[in-house]
């Protein structure tokens, strides 16, 4: 068969020269099937379009029912996966070959390079996407189901479809730890640590699969240890590669990000720059990261690196979380804020327990708690830390190892003044001689201090108690930030091995729904699981103990940071203007509310049809009473839904005495209720109002152009008497939409925008966890 020639007459490259087309055949992988051979497995991950050469398939799904349902033929010239890649969910069918066939599979980076990159291409795959979302929606399977039921829905376990090589470096002032994953083989992986850089004594563990190893180093800068570490990694007998221009890419663990990167960034001259002007937030971090950084430039010539911030996850906390009651120049001057640490722990083990509760981590509310020598509590309300114990420095929040945590800062000035301590001296006696050490007198380590706790040390049980306290205070905390539970994760050193604290931890919080089985609290290991549930039989809240890790996070993020930066290209070549449309107040209800508050048998009326197909607005508006106060005559909008939601500004949230978290339409969990009042009744609903979500409505087509998925989030810039960029704008893609970007009051009078102006997509800000 010539594949040449049969491609060229296949719609999706209508258009494309035969270089181009040899160029898409070099870059994808051509796979035969044998008669019942699983070609996509309902469930996995979308790495590639398959475009069906020869040969036929058939696409059945499994409904939530466990029903097989046939959803069609695949024939030569069609094609699978698309679905996946333009959603970002895993596949929703299985793909089985019903005779001998060949499949050419185009890689995630080659479709976004090429195909979305054409506009035929584009109008093809657009139709077929459209196509597939209504075969979907017929039998009533809801993405989040397929993705709930799939084994590995956020990529922890590394897989690609493409074997990918990752070095995964963790650069202090005096050590260098690094990982090595191959995404094709788990097996193959290697780990090492070279320690005294900068004495006269380094020295440089390693150990692979072949074996471990131990050197004396001697005197060695970090641009030494980089190439000792790369001498390691491919050492002809105890070595993971041939030689260092295999490796596919380092990621780097970098500890302050600011408040500019809320996810991993490629590197290249803008982010060194951010990480050095970062470097005045974590003084002691920041320059070694970037020597690190340097250093591996230096040594993998050509590798792209990238950069993990542990800041990032926290990134998006609202600024009632992150504010300090200062006068407000000093954040707005000197960016003087909380941040938050341990961001790459708290985002992996939500990930980890969102796939073992089988639920997606976008719907879920978790709180959890990174106990180690370093501690810190995150509340993480769908995906999203919204507060954690952690401040502007790692030492705010719990009681650690060696750091004070919460301290009343009227204490330590009294303290300063009295015994004349400098700030030197006051840094060190909050982060290295307070904490466990300093309550206990006996040790920083935990597994000592319960050892001296049991043999009767007054002062090591106190120490005990008190950080068990200080923890089960932030669950409150957290409970209090999110608005109810359903996981509460235990994780770190302490986390994962003291039974004794997770125990002291959950006393007493029955009443909030969390309570342990103490059998299954004594009896969790992680040594062959990634998670333990401990849950007690009355707990509402799964209380789970999951094993971090960190290098596998950031050599998970690593791998998605690399796709982002494709699409950001693509983003940069399309001029495309994004139209702007100003969302007043408004109100969705259900058939039940529209008669209890219009009169029985009462249909809606039509005011006027609305950008998006389908939807308008009504003649009818209702009044909202709050605690506080009221708004009157909001309007309206049709057709009915099956939950009544209501949409406000903040400035209207102020106005009625309630509090709306900003939310996507029609996630409404937790939400506060309100008084409906129409001309015919008054009711009270228990849930429903949001502030929404800034998003953009597309289609298929217009995503595919972009390079985009479905709840992506990006940055649009918005021109006019005040131009700024808009951040946090999710992407919506369904085949009814019409590009439109949706905006609240507030923010189009802040930035005095009316419906009609158009704005420019800039970036992707992240890919959906």
């Amino acid at each position: 068969m010539d594949t040449s020639a049969f491609l060229r007459e296949q719609p999706v490259f209508a258009g494309f020269s035969p270089e181009k087309i040899s160029e898409v055949i070099g870059a994808s992988r051509i796979e035969s099937f044998k008669r019942g051979d699983m070609i996509i497995a309902q469930g996995e991950p979308g790495w590639f379009l398959g475009l069906m050469l020869e040969g036929e398939a058939e696409a059945v799904m499994t409904d939530q029912l466990g029903e097989r349902r046939r959803l069609g033929i695949v024939k030569p010239g069609g094609v699978v996966g698309e679905m996946s890649l333009m959603t970002g969910e895993p596949t929703f069918a299985d793909v089985v070959a019903l005779s001998p066939c060949r499949m050419m599979l185009i890689r995630q980076d080659v479709f976004t390079r090429h195909l979305t990159a054409n506009p035929q291409a584009i109008r093809f795959l657009s139709k077929t996407i459209a196509g597939r979302f209504a075969e979907r929606e017929k039998v009533q399977v809801e993405a989040a189901r397929t993705g709930a039921a799939a084994q590995d829905p956020y990529g922890l376990d590394l897989r690609t479809r493409e074997a990918m090589t990752l070095l995964v470096v963790n650069c202090g002032s005096s050590s260098l730890k690094y990982s090595f994953f191959d995404t094709a083989d788990e097996q193959r992986r290697a780990e090492g640590q070279i320690e005294r850089i900068g004495s006269e004594s380094a020295r440089h563990a390693f150990s692979g699969p072949k074996g471990a190893s131990s050197q004396a180093l001697g005197k060695m800068d970090h641009s030494g240890a980089m190439k000792a570490l790369v001498a390691a990694i491919t050492h002809p007998e105890r070595g993971v590669l041939r030689d260092a221009g295999e490796l596919s890419a380092v990621g780097h663990r970098v500890v302050h990000g600011g408040d500019r990167y809320s996810n991993a960034a490629v590197v290249d001259d803008d982010v060194l720059h951010a990480i050095e002007e970062a470097a005045s937030l974590a003084p002691l971090h920041n320059p070694v990261n970037l020597l690190g950084i340097k250093a591996a430039m230096e040594v993998f010539p050509g590798v792209p690196n990238v950069a993990v911030f542990d800041t990032a996850f926290h990134a998006r906390m609202p600024p009632s979380a992150f504010l300090y009651g200062l006068p407000y120049e000093y954040y707005e001057r000197d960016r003087l804020r909380r941040y938050g640490f341990h961001g790459t722990s708290h985002k992996y083990v939500s990930l980890a327990a969102a796939t073992f509760i089988g639920r997606r981590v976008g719907e879920l509310k978790i709180i959890s708690c990174h106990l180690g020598n370093g501690a810190s509590v995150a509340a993480v309300d769908h995906g999203r830390s919204v507060d954690t114990s952690m401040g502007m420095t790692p030492v705010e929040g719990l009681i650690m190892g060696t750091r004070a945590g919460d301290v009343d800062a009227g204490l330590l000035v009294h303290i300063a003044r009295r015994e004349g301590l400098t700030p030197e001296q006051l840094d060190e006696l909050l982060n290295k001689r307070s904490g466990l050490l300093g309550l206990s007198g006996v040790s920083s380590d935990m597994r000592e201090v319960q050892k001296a706790a049991g043999e009767g040390h007054r002062r090591a049980l106190l120490a005990l108690k008190a950080f068990s306290y200080r923890v089960r205070k932030y669950i409150g905390a957290g409970l209090a930030a999110v608005g109810g539970l359903d996981a509460l994760i235990f994780t770190g050193g302490i986390g994962e091995g003291s039974a004794e604290v997770r125990a002291l931890a959950t006393q007493g919080l029955a009443g909030v729904g969390i309570s342990i089985d103490e059998e299954k609290n004594r009896g969790a290991r992680l040594d062959r699981v990634r998670v333990a549930d401990i849950s007690g039989r009355d707990s509402k809240a799964r209380v789970l103990v999951v094993h971090t890790d960190e290098s596998r996070m950031i050599a998970r993020e690593t791998i998605r940071a690399l796709g982002r930066d494709q699409v950001v290209s693509m983003i940069r070549g399309n001029a495309t203007p994004i139209p702007i449309e100003v969302s007043a107040h408004h109100a969705h209800l259900s058939r039940g509310h529209v008669e209890a508050l219009f009169g029985e048998g009462c249909a809606l009326t039509v005011r006027g049809e609305l950008s998006q197909p389908g939807q308008f607005a009504c003649e009818e508006t209702l009044n909202l009473v709050g605690p506080k106060g009221r708004v009157e005559r909001v309007r309206i909008l049709g057709p009915e839904r099956k939950e009544s939601q209501v949409e406000i500004s903040m400035t209207e949230e102020y106005a009625l005495g309630i509090h709306a978290p900003i939310r996507m339409s029609g996630d409404l969990e937790g939400t506060p209720g309100i008084t409906l009042e129409g001309p015919k009744g008054t009711l009270v609903v228990g849930k429903g109002v949001i502030l929404a979500q800034r998003h953009i409505h597309m289609s298929p087509e217009e995503a595919l152009s972009f390079g985009l998925m479905d709840r992506d989030v990006v940055q649009v810039r918005v021109a006019g008497g005040r131009e700024l960029v808009f951040g946090d704008v999710t992407v919506r893609v369904h085949p009814s939409f019409r590009l439109a970007m949706h905006i609240d009051t507030d923010e189009a009078n802040a930035a005095e925008i009316k419906t009609g102006q158009l704005g420019a997509l800039v970036a992707l800000q992240h890919r959906r966890h």
